[in-house]
């Protein structure tokens, strides 16, 4: 049984002040897999003050003093690799090889990533007789959700630490334990007393402590748009800076001269990667009406080569939907596709063929879909493909921008043509044929998506202050 009933506050473990806690509960099974302790308004009280105390000299440290330290986590965090790994796949129900690999390793590629970006970054320029410095907004209060844990924490942590913030975490209460296991890997690699600051929770009760606190210069979160309305509104009162990473319904516009077979394909593949838990999924599949038919079997095969089973079978492509809410939300979206006239082409409702207990969802194609419908409108968060088609390129970009969201976009097609519709989507990111994510490249939306932006230079961007000193280039 995992034990995440103990906040880290400056520097020790302690209680929290509060009684409740929350069991947490193996997706897979849906067995109870240990307990997680609900942090109060007096445990972020706590946190900030401890942080605001830290802040004084962490901000003050040298370049070479915080790299030294990314250097030292990084080795803690190879070495706890796996057990981070198997607490994310028993947590929110990642196959296993998946959520070493990927879920925790692109956390620990974040961590590299950055140390790399720190030791070139210009804390320091001249314009003129101005000289330009760079400096550590503050506190940061970091808020992160279950879908990407350690990810979500690496990308604000990492830049974070890196120009000298300190910060207050609550990760997920559905994905407590790698929050723990990474405060233990930043305790094991020397993070003075305060800098680092874990306080457990629900969003209820922690969230608005974090986001209101007078102590928190800046939060960073992500999450689901109407989440991060309440915390921006939140925080309005403090004027602190609000970073978010929100929502998505990334449309994929497979153009005419696209290669069907492998653009259709991956794209179904890409998906139904992380049971389609990814805010930046492409989610919506737009095709040529010409070569719709064709495009909808491609699809209805490769979504019938998922493998959907037990995250500790290394034969199994992807899990269950993390949590019970999740997986009712996605069911009731299913079915309301079928309500609204669209055609399920394989998958549908109810749990794949011989799983009987765990959130798992069937890989589910919608064909006959046209973007009015609540399955093209609202963001599903798990494996469902929605297929709508378009006459010419002007109506696939129409089609695409007609959206609240504006995080991510897919275009396949020849390159140059490629370049011209990705040109002209309103989202903060473009993959074109196939490309992958780029962790030196900023990440974030346009939109309700979000604003701000996190990894790579732009991320430890975010996390600065400019200060112009007029004369002091002389």
């Amino acid at each position: 049984m995992f034990d995440c009933t103990r906040f880290l506050i400056d520097g020790a473990w302690v209680s929290s002040q509060g009684r409740k806690s929350l069991d947490i509960i193996n997706p897979a099974t849906e067995q109870v897999i240990g307990q997680v302790a609900l942090g109060t308004a007096d445990d972020v009280d706590k946190a900030a003050k401890a942080a605001r105390r830290a802040f004084e000299s962490f901000s003050q440290t040298s370049i070479a003093e915080r790299a030294a330290l990314l250097e030292r986590i990084v080795g803690v965090y190879q070495k706890r690799l796996p057990e981070l790994g198997q607490a994310i796949s028993q947590e929110m129900g990642a196959p296993l090889g998946f959520a070493v690999q990927v879920q925790a390793g692109v956390g620990l590629g974040h961590f590299a990533t950055t140390l790399g970006l720190l030791r070139d970054y210009k804390f320091e320029e001249r314009l003129g007789t101005t000289l330009l410095r760079r400096e550590p907004v503050g506190v940061c209060g970091l808020i992160t959700p279950w879908n990407w844990p350690a990810n979500q924490i690496c990308c604000k942590l990492a830049p974070a630490l890196a120009v000298g913030c300190t910060v207050v975490l609550k990760p997920s209460e559905l994905a407590p334990i790698s929050a723990q296991i990474l405060a233990e890997i930043l305790v094991e690699a020397g993070v003075p007393e305060g800098v680092f600051n874990l306080v457990q929770g629900d969003g209820a009760g922690v969230g608005p402590a974090i986001a209101a606190h007078p102590d928190i210069d800046m939060v960073s979160f992500t999450g689901s748009t109407r989440a991060g309305v309440a915390v921006a509104k939140a925080a309005a009162n403090t004027v602190k800076r609000v970073s978010q990473e929100l929502g998505g319904k990334s449309a994929n516009i497979i153009l005419d001269d696209a290669d069907l077979e492998k653009a259709v394909a991956g794209g179904v593949i890409a998906m139904m990667a992380n049971s389609g838990q990814s805010c930046n999924a492409p989610s919506r599949m737009l095709v040529p009406q010409s070569r719709y038919a064709e495009a909808v079997r491609i699809a209805k095969a490769a979504a019938e080569t998922v493998k959907v089973g037990d995250p500790q079978d290394s034969a199994t492509g992807i899990g269950p939907l993390s949590n019970a809410a999740q997986f009712e939300k996605v069911q009731s979206l299913i079915d309301k596709g079928v309500q609204e006239g669209a055609e399920v082409v394989t998958g549908g409702t109810g749990r794949p063929e011989g799983l009987t207990r765990g959130y798992y969802v069937k890989p589910t194609v919608f064909a006959n879909v046209n973007n009015s419908m609540t399955i093209a409108r609202e963001e599903i968060f798990g494996p469902v493909l929605v297929m709508i088609p378009y006459r010419d390129d002007e109506e696939a970009i129409q089609i695409a921008n007609d959206t609240p969201y504006g995080l991510s976009g897919y275009v396949s097609g020849s390159p140059e043509r490629a370049k011209r519709v990705a040109a002209r989507l309103r989202t903060g990111m473009v993959h074109l044929n196939g490309a992958s994510v780029d962790l030196q490249a900023p990440f974030g939306g346009y939109k309700q998506s979000g604003n701000g932006r996190e990894w790579g230079r732009e991320g430890l961007d975010e996390f600065l202050e400019v200060k112009a000193v007029m004369g002091g280039a002389d």
